[in-house]
């Protein structure tokens, strides 16, 4: 019996198994009062699905297995057994040669040479000169800060708050004076009043055209008072505008 010949059995076959199972389920469509047409309807569907369905789960061909593929034919099929090699198999390309590799004395010799000495060695004075020149030159000193016999108070980039005291309440201290003090960053009067007997000293000798003022109006004394809070004479003076 031929492969042909099997397939159309299987296929009849499973077309009658779908045309009962249709039947009976035309026959309970009926009985649940689906009316003729409808039963027929459903019947005819189940018998066309289930056909199909019985023609692909049995009467599928099953594809046979093809014959071994030339690599198949170099795998043994017997363990231990080893493939024929064909009698017109290409030769095996020669392995490539590895460069050899160099010597420790060739690396040696490859490695960079110092660079050369000097052609010259410089001379002591040329030596000091080269030193002299890398030296960096001392900044100018304008106003030092430590003067012979004082130091210069503690300066302020700008009044506290943004508003300065009225340093014309101290005695001695002009509109003039007064602007020379805010130069030297001088604003407030406990600036004044914390000053040591140095920085006194630094002030006496470097308030231009107004050298000893500090001392010979006694700075210090009146700036405590204002400092506190206080009043003196001068400052009343000043502030019911008798003065400037």
């Amino acid at each position: 019996m031929t492969d042909v010949t099997m397939q159309d059995g299987c296929t009849r076959k499973s077309w009658i198994s779908a045309a009962v199972i249709g039947l009976v389920v035309a026959l309970f469509a009926l009985g649940g009062h689906k009316g003729i047409v409808a039963a027929l309807l459903l019947g005819l569907l189940a018998t066309g699905l289930l056909g199909s369905l019985f023609i692909w789960l049995s009467c599928a061909p099953v594809p046979k297995l093809g014959e071994r593929s030339p690599i198949s034919r170099l795998t043994p099929s017997v363990e231990g057994e080893v493939p024929a090699v064909p009698e017109h198999a290409p030769a095996a390309p020669a392995p490539l040669m590895a460069a050899p590799a160099e010597a420790p004395e060739a690396k040696a010799e490859k490695a960079p040479e110092p660079a050369p000495a000097a052609a010259e060695e410089k001379t002591p004075a040329a030596a000091a000169e080269t030193a002299k020149e890398k030296t960096p030159a001392a900044a100018p000193a304008a106003v030092a800060d430590e003067n012979e016999g004082g130091s210069q108070p503690v300066a302020l980039a700008q009044p506290r708050s943004g508003s300065a005291d009225n340093l014309k309440e101290i005695k001695g201290v002009g509109p003039k004076l007064e602007s020379l003090l805010h130069e030297l960053g001088i604003y407030h009067f406990d600036q004044i009043a914390r000053w040591s007997s140095a920085e006194v000293a630094w002030m006496d000798e470097n308030l231009k055209g107004f050298r000893g003022r500090v001392s010979r109006d006694d700075w210090i004394g009146q700036a405590r008072i204002l400092a506190a809070g206080g009043e003196t004479e001068f400052s009343k003076r000043v502030e019911d505008g008798e003065v400037y």
